[in-house]
């Protein structure tokens, strides 16, 4: 039997201005799955995704990281174990070279520097951006930005990958090998993945589960099963 990665039971959130964007949340991911969390605008998606380093806690319910509770563990140890790729890369971006930036998450672990080359490299190598070292990121095109900032959180070595709206503003070709980069961390390296995206066109090639969320969990199934129900689709500004 596999092992739970997270666990979440009746998380709930509300923004600071009173605005309720979680409602009674709970959902299990199980080690080495690929999840797809689909939802419309507005739906909740990156709130919910901050819940699972701790960026953000809910108001009430529960978070846990392979059986540890998000609430009661040092962040520090949270964000060893789920990496978070943000939509806009140039969040994670902002070093001289792309060396520097993947080298930025290894060192703040306080690795000593032979590691922390050897973590780049190897994170350069699986991601194929040999080459791009010293180029300076804001010089990227948007697909070269989206694995350059994949690379920031991969050089720290999460078991939890976690991706937020991951094919924004990406060409379909781009977005294909994204995918695929995607596909092959979770089958090479085991790595659990959850991807939180409107782009329901690049669901199918992903995800083995798929969460409906719009406050609140609103079905659950395969991408077949999801995307075949057209009422709750519609229902939920969904269009495959």
């Amino acid at each position: 039997m596999k092992k739970k990665a997270i666990s979440i039971k009746n998380l709930t959130y509300t923004h600071p201005d009173g605005t309720k964007a979680l409602e009674d949340v709970s959902l299990e991911v199980y080690e080495g799955e690929r999840i797809a969390i689909v939802g419309p605008n507005g739906a909740g998606k990156t709130t919910f995704l901050l819940h699972l380093n701790g960026i953000l806690r809910g108001s009430d319910g529960q978070v846990e990281v392979f059986g540890k509770s998000v609430d009661k563990e040092k962040k520090e140890e949270i964000i060893k174990e789920v990496g978070i790729v943000f939509q806009d890369p140039d969040d994670q971006l902002f070093m001289p070279t792309v060396f520097d930036d993947i080298a930025f998450g290894p060192i703040n672990m306080g690795l000593k520097e032979d590691k922390v080359r050897e973590r780049v490299e190897k994170t350069i190598l699986s991601l194929g951006l040999m080459g791009y070292e010293n180029r300076c990121p804001h010089h990227l095109s948007s697909g070269e930005k989206k694995k350059a900032s994949l690379a920031t959180v991969m050089s720290m070595e999460p078991r939890i990958l976690v991706l937020d709206e991951p094919t924004a503003n990406l060409d379909p070709k781009s977005r294909a090998e994204l995918i695929e980069i995607v596909n092959d961390l979770n089958e090479r390296e085991g790595i659990t993945i959850i991807m939180a995206t409107h782009d329901v066109n690049a669901v199918p090639a992903f995800a083995d589960r798929v969460f409906v969320l719009n406050k609140k969990v609103i079905a659950e199934g395969t991408a077949h099963e999801i995307f075949s129900d057209g009422a709750m689709m519609k229902a939920n500004n969904l269009e495959v």
